[in-house]
């Protein structure tokens, strides 16, 4: 059976360049493509492909929230080709958890490489299937966020400033119960109040306090504004939070949840 292949990539002529190169590769075959993030966690859950070839920078929701979508959901991960103009500390990264990552710009010779590594990873599956993907998977995303929380803190706002018509409202941090990913906004729940701030949901996650912990790709609690935290199954908890709003974890973000609950 041919190799069945995603490409993600929110630059035409770069998905253009993957579709040529797979083009001469007899045992693959190119089932969709899609431009951004969500439309790649969508096509994924849809068409259930073999491998992902997948840019890392992308506006909105970025390569990596679509490996924190593909961790929590159910069913087999695809092996994945990260492409990436990463500095050299996440490529370490990549590198420690044995994810396969072409450096842009890259040449045909490099593609080739890191497509017959994915080929031999997918047959090491099908010999023994096992978790070894998601674990890969996972184990990056942990990384990275090592990597980030050793990194210089950028300044940290003292409030977020929402347009709303011609005004501009001023919301304290401590009024902020959570963040919640809403296309091209943020929306931000406060004192029972909404809203929404043009900027991504990990941008503003990084930018804030330590006490706002990101929980799941689109939501980020307040720690100083939860009632209680319930365990479900599979490593996720549903969080309740004193505005009486509950919130619920993904499973690529246990370890920031088991973090809050040892204090």
């Amino acid at each position: 059976m041919p190799l069945r292949v995603l490409i993600v990539d929110d630059e035409p002529l770069a998905r253009r360049r993957v579709a040529q190169l797979l083009a001469a590769e007899p045992d693959v075959e190119v089932v969709g493509e899609a431009e951004d993030g969500a439309a790649a966690i969508e096509a994924v859950a849809d068409l259930q492909p073999d491998l992902l070839f997948l840019d890392v920078q992308m506006p909105e929701v970025t390569g990596l929230d679509v490996l924190a979508a593909l961790a929590e959901a159910e069913g087999p991960v695809p092996a994945v080709v990260l492409a990436t103009a990463y500095d050299e500390h996440a490529l370490h990264a990549f590198d420690a958890n044995a994810v396969d990552y072409l450096l842009k710009p890259y040449k045909a010779d490099r593609f080739r490489a890191a497509l017959d590594r994915a080929r031999a990873r997918l047959r090491e599956r099908a010999a023994a299937p096992d978790d070894a993907l998601r674990q890969q998977v996972e184990g990056l995303l942990a990384s990275l966020a090592a990597e980030r929380a050793s990194a210089p803190p950028e300044p940290t706002p003292e409030r977020l400033v929402a347009r709303v018509g011609d005004r501009h409202v001023f919301v304290g941090l401590d009024e902020v119960d959570w963040l919640e990913a809403e296309g091209n906004y943020v929306r931000v729940h406060a004192r029972g109040q909404e809203h929404l701030l043009r900027d991504t949901i990990g941008g503003l996650a990084d930018r804030l306090p330590a006490r706002f912990v990101r929980v799941h790709r689109s939501s980020v609690v307040n720690a100083d504004r939860i009632r209680d935290v319930e365990p479900l199954a599979k490593g996720t908890y549903l969080i309740r939070l004193r505005s009486g709003d509950t919130v619920a974890t993904g499973r690529a973000y246990r370890d920031a949840v088991q973090a809050l609950l040892d204090g």
